[in-house]
């Protein structure tokens, strides 16, 4: 059986064009084995979605929560040696 990839960092956002008008407060997330990935996929969405957040899954250690103030600082600090 093949190891399955464990995510451990998402990436949540609200589209500023909704699919439908009834769908316009819901969020939508995608998670990420690195944060490196999570990252790269952050700043594809940056000029298009409101509301973008970021942060470590449970259980994963130190836990960390990018808002969305803190976005451009985030995607700005260096890429860590270790993978995610």
């Amino acid at each position: 059986m093949a190891k399955r990839i464990k995510n451990t960092w998402y990436v949540s956002y609200r589209p500023r064009v909704p699919p439908l008008k009834r769908d316009y407060a819901r969020r939508m997330t995608e998670t990420f084995p690195t944060e490196a990935e999570a990252k790269s996929f952050a700043r594809s969405k940056l000029a298009e979605v409101d509301d973008l957040a970021a942060g470590t899954l449970n259980p994963h250690l130190p836990k960390r929560v990018i808002g969305p103030k803190a976005m451009a600082e985030w995607l700005a600090e260096s890429e860590p040696d270790s993978a995610g």
